[in-house]
């Protein structure tokens, strides 16, 4: 009895054990033609955006400059260093105080001009004593001289009766008297003359000494920045980065922060090589904040660089382009970074894949299932975007591809594309894309340039891609 039990007992277990490995195996193969679905794509005609995508700064497009001394250069002064300033984003009034610079090379340059002042000052003393003592020793020689010419008249007075020779001498002698007393007469007109114009020499250099003094004091006030108006501070930013405390700022740069319209703001973005020609003005984008990821902003391209620059930490070279946003936001603000995405053509009615299902191989291809079969279709591929691929020739609508290459694809059948039909839709691709260039072309001429950026001030950071 016992022994019959247990065989029931291990009869049951197999029985439940058989139930549970068919229902395993059933959703295993479920699972693996949920898979197998996964893998492939119906195709289907629809709209395809070409999109070039950059991560971009926010900006005022219009902002009052609060700029430095800009008198240093006058002074010689080249750099100054910020020793303080007030946190970006303080609401300011005019003449309030916004930035104080480091003054200890214009300090230098003032005690360097007073020691230059008293110099000039002891030289100037010097100058009149040692004029004032010539000019009284030609005085006392023309003294001396008007009375021994004196003498003189009264000889030849007195030797009228002298012999001939006698009265000859002594009209020499007189002549002689009067020729030494007009030429120092000369000679001390011309000691004056000298002498004044040595002091106005003197004086002149004084001036300019005292001149630049005033203009280093004067200079000196405006090392404390003020604001020009009423707004909010933001801090400018140039080619090393953003200005701050500690940054250095210079003649030729003197731009400390700035005061931004906030009503009308702009994504500045740099674009690489090789995506700038699909770039025009007049181009729509849409943006988002990264702030605020769940708002949505459109814009439009302003302005496109012509020359590209070779910034730090990019391998090629990067254009600048300006996007202005369409609407108005309290909640934006300068220096928020946005993702762009510039919108340069959309198409019509036309087949695209996924990315993952083309391949190339001096071909493109794909792999179509047909009839429950998968066979190595070659295609002609148009426009891609970060995403999809335009397919131009080689599959129709509804068409099944894969989206992983399948196995042993070296075995699968090969369906090429008539060489004649090939050359047939490249030169339509390529008369396509011209027309598309001529329409753009024609578009960016009824673009106003209405955005000037300006020189130097307010220059962005480092973008990244997207």
């Amino acid at each position: 009895m016992k022994t019959n039990i247990l065989t029931h007992l291990h009869l049951l277990l197999a029985v439940l054990a058989s139930i549970l490995l068919l229902q395993a195996c059933g959703l295993s193969e479920n699972k693996s033609n949920e898979q197998a679905k996964q893998l492939s794509t119906i195709i289907q005609k629809g709209e395809f955006k070409i999109y070039v995508a950059a991560t971009g700064e926010l900006k005022a497009k219009n902002s009052e400059e609060i700029k430095g001394p800009t008198g240093m250069r006058s002074a010689q002064i080249w750099q100054a260093t910020i020793s303080d300033m007030v946190p970006e984003g303080t609401v300011v009034k005019a003449g309030a105080y916004v930035a104080s610079l480091d003054p200890t090379e214009l300090q230098t340059k003032l005690k360097e001009a007073q020691t230059e002042i008293d110099k000039i000052q002891t030289q100037l003393e010097q100058a009149k004593i040692d004029t004032a003592i010539e000019l009284r020793g030609i005085r006392d020689d023309l003294v001396n001289l008007k009375f021994g010419m004196e003498e003189k008249k009264l000889q030849v007075e007195q030797s009228k009766y002298e012999p001939k020779m006698v009265i000859q001498q002594a009209e020499i002698d007189l002549q002689k008297s009067k020729r030494d007393y007009t030429q120092l007469e000369k000679k001390y007109e011309l000691t004056q003359t000298k002498s004044v114009a040595k002091i106005s020499e003197i004086l002149a250099s004084l001036r300019q000494q005292e001149l630049k003094r005033q203009r280093l004091q004067e200079l000196s006030e405006q090392f404390v920045v003020k604001a020009p108006k009423d707004g909010m501070v933001i801090y400018a930013r140039s080619w090393n980065g953003k200005v701050g405390p500690g940054s250095q700022i210079s003649t030729w740069d003197p731009v400390v922060a700035e005061l931004p319209d906030l009503s009308i703001m702009i994504s500045k973005t740099y674009v690489n090589e090789v995506d700038i020609s699909k770039v025009q003005k007049g181009q729509n984008v849409a943006i988002k904040v990264d702030a605020f990821p769940d708002r949505e902003y459109s814009g439009q391209v302003i302005q496109v660089a012509n020359v590209g620059e070779q910034l730090r930490g990019y391998d090629s070279k990067v254009f600048e382009v300006t996007v202005q946003i369409n609407e108005v936001d309290s909640i934006l603000r300068p220096a928020m970074t946005t993702s762009n995405e510039i919108l340069t053509y959309t198409y019509q009615d036309v087949l695209h894949i996924p990315l993952e299902a083309l391949l190339n191989d001096t071909i493109a291809y794909v792999y179509k299932k047909e009839n429950g079969k998968v066979v190595k279709q070659e295609v002609l591929t148009g426009e891609t975007n970060d995403n999809e691929v335009i397919i131009a020739h080689g599959l129709a609508e509804n068409a099944e591809v894969m989206l992983t290459v399948p196995d042993n694809p070296e075995k699968l059948p090969f369906v090429p594309i008539d060489p004649k039909i090939k050359e047939e839709i490249k030169k339509k691709l390529a008369e396509e894309k011209k027309k598309r260039q001529e329409e753009a072309a024609e578009k960016l001429k009824q673009v106003k340039d209405e955005y000037q950026p300006k020189d130097g001030g307010g220059g962005g950071g480092f973008i990244i891609f997207g």
